[in-house]
């Protein structure tokens, strides 16, 4: 196992306020990639240095803490800029990397799906052509003579144009794996079944909440970022309604820009749900600022006019849990309190997607003639069907549909209301 020293520099009131809950979360990722933390090193200054971001002296201290603690690398909660990576490296003599560069690396080893390999390796990709673009230009400045020319510099030539090649291919390859997942959303949206999508920063829950939702098995683990492909599967009501629910990537402070642009299409599920379930770790000592970061990344997308349901997961572990599962009698705030580890609330969020898919929908009794199999045939196009029992010369079909669409079908409702 690596061992690792992490790096923090705090340049603003803001960042100095937020030093230990970045520092905690620098180490919950160094570890959900496979790595010790052996140390952290924090400096507080008011600019940033442009060649190590740190001091020169702090510099030293990381030198001399990597030799005492034969640490194999140092990670910087900042994200470092080519020239900077590179200086430390050259000063500290050692592998640097900077906390975008660590998330695309927890991704790689995630991705299960062709869709979410191709998607990480485009971010990669990406990540690290301007590193050899930085190179490239720092030869440059160099002139003319020895050392500046021959294989050093036609190679950085050459993995710049195998790199813009791959990606360009890896464009080509998501492309067609978008229309494909757009048409079947269009196919989804041409039914009547709603999709529910959950979202959240990671290590909320939500795997496990999809998990007791849909009676699936998938791993939910606490590691940073287990869930990384989406899933989409059924949920049955206990009325006989369903949706479908989808659980998503982990949102997380500061995503790297490369991932956003690369799983834009595993975010655009989002975009078309009608409900979204922000899963949210009650429990933990960072909850408001790991809300607004899952706001800001909605905002990035542009989402704003979809129903959003909080779902507070994890009250199990509050010791005022049965004080608090009293608030889920009003679920009109869309508020509910859940543990999806043990069920509790459960139910009450069920009602409260309930009501938000199906408000428009009553329940009606209607009777076809079976003499008139293209109307039987068209009710599943734009109504829920609940039950259907076949007798000798006609089918009576127990459905849930908004009233408006009912008035063509008047004369076969057996009970139920029609708005005029």
């Amino acid at each position: 196992m690596e061992k690792a020293i992490l790096v923090h520099l705090a340049t603003t009131k803001k960042e100095k306020f937020e030093t230990e809950e970045s520092m905690e979360e620098l180490e919950g990722l160094v570890k959900a990639a496979g790595a010790e933390v052996v140390k952290k090193i924090v400096q507080y200054r008011s600019k940033k240095n442009p060649k190590f971001l740190v001091g020169e002296g702090k510099v030293a201290e990381i030198i001399q803490q990597k030799d005492e603690l034969q640490a194999d690398l140092v990670v910087f909660e900042h994200n470092l800029s080519p020239i900077q990576q590179r200086s430390l490296e050259d000063e500290i003599q050692g592998k640097v990397i900077d906390r975008s560069q660590l998330i695309l690396d927890i991704f790689a080893q995630r991705a299960q799906s062709k869709e979410g390999k191709l998607q990480v390796e485009l971010a990669q990709f990406n990540y690290l052509l301007p590193r050899l673009l930085g190179k490239g230009q720092a030869l440059s400045r160099l002139g003319g003579g020895i050392g500046t020319r021959g294989p050093g510099e036609k190679k950085l030539e050459e993995d710049r144009r195998r790199i813009q090649n791959k990606i360009s291919k890896i464009k080509k390859d998501i492309s067609k794996i978008q229309k494909r997942r757009a048409e079947q959303r269009r196919s989804r949206k041409r039914g009547i079944t709603p999709v529910v999508s959950l979202i959240g920063y990671t290590n909320t829950g939500k795997s496990t909440l999809f998990n007791i939702l849909s009676s699936e098995k998938m791993l939910s683990s606490p590691q940073l970022f287990a869930t990384l492909d989406p899933v989409i599967r059924r949920v049955t009501l206990s009325d006989g309604l369903f949706f479908f629910l989808s659980d998503t990537v982990g949102f997380i402070r500061k995503l790297p820009v490369e991932l956003i642009t690369a799983f834009k299409a595993t975010l655009e599920e989002i975009k078309e749900a009608d409900c979204l379930c922000h899963v949210i770790d009650i429990t933990s000592d960072h909850c408001d600022s790991q809300v607004r970061s899952v706001n800001n990344v909605l905002a990035e997308l542009g989402i704003s006019d979809i129903p959003i349901v909080k779902a507070y997961n994890k009250i199990d572990l509050l010791p005022d849990e049965t004080q608090i599962i009293q608030r889920n009698t009003d679920t009109r705030s869309h508020q509910v309190y859940i543990s999806a580890k043990t069920g509790t609330g459960i139910q009450a969020l069920k009602k409260v997607f309930h009501d938000i898919l199906f408000k428009h929908m009553r329940h009606f009794s209607v009777r076809i003639p079976k003499s008139e199999k293209d109307i039987i045939n068209s009710f599943p196009k734009w109504s829920v069907v609940l039950k259907r029992i076949d007798n000798k010369d006609f089918y009576d079909l127990e459905i849930m549909a908004d009233p408006k669409k009912m008035v063509d079908y008047v004369s076969y409702i057996k009970r139920g209301e029609v708005n005029w």
